[in-house]
């Protein structure tokens, strides 16, 4: 363009941030108030419960006002004391990264890790539970977003909760867009936020915080406070009654109460089948272009995301501007060990929609055949509209 900027893109199919619904856009428009006037106190307070509400918990929800990288290091660095031996699942990037944080604070980190493509089960952490009894926590990402695969978080949460051991789980990129809840995998600590299945703005962190995590971090002598990265300083400002520790993300409040009314009022059961159905839709296309999914099984592939494995002597960056370019589709690449190894299609809120399925396979085979690489388009886009046509 002339003044330099990049053209901008008119479909976008990410892992996230996701294009967000336009009344999340609106509702990031209503006027900042003042963080301790009655009114946004009420609006806080009533937030804090409605976000209660769509994770299924009865104590409203601590919000971290940073994206939830930020709130997933706060939950490590006020979960995690020096006396803890902790035990992390690594079947991604994300699940590997988690460990970095940990070792920061753990007296010793375990790890179970297993190829970037697979997940990890109950079973593997049971039996690393029985062999080192003493461990106080285990962390697990739900759906590793560089991968596009899911862990079996409610069977490990039970095992864990068996064992007496507290369970942190990063369900960022798996919340709302499928059926998972704090209480269903016996979470103490679960970590969302309103910028992927929710289709709001990426600026906050959600937590579901247990009794039992609290008193851990109470006990924490190295838990931090007048810090960005405390919980607890955190642990009681939902109620209007309370101060702030300090100024809240007011306009991102507003977008997360839209987001959360945009959910509840469609319906949670409504939005995971549409999530669900449109990631059917996109597998069957992309194999109907013969090629082949990075999940090592389709069973354990995210409705949120799917992942493709790059073409032998193809490269993805220009797979995904040829996209972007011809087309005007922007979807992800890889993160980590992933990058240059797989592409990802997200369908998160908004764009959780089949027909989006069929635009993803039309926009992904046009740019392969374009590059060179022979594929049947019709074929990518009957299998996909197939199976939207079964469930209509």
């Amino acid at each position: 363009m002339a003044d330099g900027r990049v053209k901008e893109p008119v479909i976008t199919l990410t892992a996230g941030p996701v294009q967000a619904y336009p009344r999340i856009s609106r509702a990031m428009a209503r006027p900042i108030h003042y963080d301790f006037d009655p009114y946004f106190q009420s609006v806080y307070e009533d937030v804090a419960r409605k976000c209660a509400t769509a994770l299924r918990v009865e104590e409203p929800a601590l919000i971290v006002h940073a994206e939830p990288a930020v709130g997933l290091e706060a939950a490590a660095a006020s979960l995690i004391s020096r006396d803890d031996v902790v035990l992390n699942l690594a079947s991604g990037v994300y699940g590997k990264g988690y460990g970095y944080w940990a070792a920061r604070y753990c007296k010793e980190l375990l790890e179970i890790e297993v190829p970037y493509n697979e997940a990890i089960s109950a079973a593997q952490v049971s039996q690393m539970l029985r062999t080192r009894p003493d461990i106080a926590i285990v962390t697990a990402v739900h759906h590793d977003t560089p991968s596009g695969t899911l862990n079996p978080v409610n069977e490990i949460g039970k095992v864990v909760r068996d064992h007496g051991s507290l369970f942190l789980v990063d369900a960022v990129s798996s919340f709302a867009g499928m059926d998972i809840h704090p209480d269903d995998c016996y979470a103490d600590v679960f970590v969302t936020g309103p910028g992927k299945c929710l289709g709001g703005a990426p600026g906050l962190t959600v937590m579901a915080v247990s009794e039992a995590a609290w008193e851990h971090m109470e006990a924490n002598p190295d838990c931090p406070g007048a810090s960005v990265l405390s919980l607890t300083d955190w642990k009681d400002a939902w109620s209007k009654d309370a101060p702030f520790p300090f100024t809240p993300a007011i306009a991102e409040i507003n977008g997360l109460d839209a987001a959360l009314d945009v959910y509840l009022e469609e319906g949670p059961e409504t939005v995971w089948r549409r999530h669900a159905l449109t990631a059917r839709a996109c597998r069957a296309g992309v194999k109907a272009l013969g090629l082949e999914l990075w999940a090592a099984r389709e069973e354990i592939a995210s409705p949120t995301a799917t992942t493709i494995k790059v073409p032998d002597g193809m490269d993805d960056a220009l797979i995904r501007s040829t996209m972007r370019d011809v087309f005007g589709t922007v979807i992800s690449g890889g993160r980590g060990d992933t990058a240059g190894k797989l592409l990802r299609i997200g369908h998160m809120g908004p764009v959780a929609e089949p027909i989006y399925a069929v635009v993803a396979i039309t926009a992904l085979a046009g740019a392969l055949s374009k590059l060179g690489r022979e594929v049947d388009l019709a074929a990518g886009v009957a299998a996909a509209t197939a199976v939207i046509m079964e469930s209509a």
